[in-house]
């Protein structure tokens, strides 16, 4: 490229712009300074390039994400020969420097360059199930973890003899990781040799093959809060898997999952609650007594002429809020349950208060209004 001008300028874009605005911008400029519009113009020729080169890192979000972070030092230095960088092509000392060391800062897939690195084993994830009252006063669990711990017979150490000095892994050079390119990306994966610890033994543990772990199963006390929400992953540092000498030990992994309930649906530090009522309760008024996610009762008075979906909120006596003291609300949602099965008697008294309502307004505002919209509506 002949100049370090900013791409997003040579495009006359925003650093904001998306692919869509970037791509009209480009084909604008493009056709303003192509050579066949612009023949024996060296300027233009130059312009077109540079606009071209710009818009081969900014069209690509990899690419882009790279320029964003570190500029035209992204694909200019420590590429060497063949082409260099994003824009020409090719990908040559991708290993030695240059892009390679940009996506492990960006990306995390490198250490320290020219000297071992510290692995970690894998992870372990397991899901453990929880009642709705014990996610509101917090809990512990036993969960039993299948997972690899240092090998009983060489201590971890993955030899078979415990004085044997090791020594640097052939395959990775001490570093621990290997590195082979996928595409665009060049990805890093623990050796196949050391293990990731970057060392070998000469003479291998017969019960582990130097591996300096073995598949076992562990029994791990999990510390569950009160308010925790279903779904919430709890991370136990170092009980994962190990992976013997010199590799630090991977994380427990603990996935939440909070059963249902009967009576209760929760809603953050809220809880609802379905409370049926009969026709005669509703109308005339009542007293009830509901139950609390607590385990405790209180009393709730329902006035008279309670129409069905209204609701009642009880505060304080909701779910518990994580880490805090406090609590959140209990809402308790009114269903008018009409009666079914009516004894002959029943049906007699309902049908003298219907004969007593007739098109009374105050009894059922609400009927009486809907129904009287609708004759007008036919009327006219």
């Amino acid at each position: 490229m002949a100049t370090n001008i900013d791409y997003y300028e040579l495009l006359s874009v925003s650093r904001t712009a998306s692919g869509d605005e970037i791509k009209r911008a480009y084909r604008k400029q493009a056709m303003r300074y192509h050579p066949d519009r612009n023949p024996g113009d060296k300027e233009a020729e130059q312009k077109f390039k540079d606009i071209s080169a710009a818009y081969d890192v900014l069209k690509d979000e990899q690419k882009r994400a790279a320029y964003d972070q570190y500029g035209h030092e992204a694909f200019e230095s420590g590429m060497g020969g063949g082409g260099g960088g994003f824009g020409g092509g090719g990908f040559g000392g991708f290993d030695a420097g240059g892009l390679g060391d940009i996506f492990e800062q960006m990306f995390g897939m490198g250490g320290r360059r020219g000297g071992p690195r510290q692995q970690s084993a894998a992870d372990v994830q397991v899901q453990v199930e929880i009642s709705l009252a014990e996610a509101f006063s917090g809990v512990s669990k036993n969960v039993e973890v299948k997972t690899r711990t240092n090998c009983s017979s060489c201590n971890g150490s993955g030899s078979a003899d415990p004085n044997a000095k090791r020594s640097t892994c052939a395959t990775c050079h001490g570093r621990g990781v290997v590195r082979a390119q996928q595409g665009f990306f060049l990805v890093e994966r623990p050796c196949p040799t050391c293990h990731g610890s970057g060392q070998t033994v000469a003479n291998p543990c017969k019960s582990c093959q130097g591996s300096g772990t073995e598949a076992a199963k562990e029994s791990v006390k999990i510390d569950i809060p009160a308010g925790i929400e279903d779904g919430t992953r709890i991370r136990v540092a170092g009980k994962g898997e190990s992976g013997g000498e010199g590799v630090v030990p991977g994380d427990l992994y603990v996935l939440v999952a909070v059963e249902g309930h009967d009576l209760f649906q929760r809603d953050g530090a809220n809880i609802y609650c379905r409370v049926p009522l009969r026709l005669t309760q509703a109308a005339l008024g009542t007293e009830i007594e509901v139950p609390v996610i607590d385990g405790s009762r209180t009393k709730v008075k329902i006035p008279a002429g309670t129409q069905a979906g209204e609701t009642f909120r009880l505060r304080g006596k909701g779910f518990s809020v994580l880490h805090s003291s406090a609590r959140g609300d209990m809402y308790l949602q009114v269903s008018v349950e009409t009666p079914k099965h009516l004894s002959k008697r029943q049906r007699e008294l309902l049908e003298e208060f219907e004969d007593a309502s007739g098109d009374s307004h105050k009894a059922s505002p609400e009927s009486s209004g809907f129904f009287a919209r609708v004759k007008e509506f036919f009327e006219n």
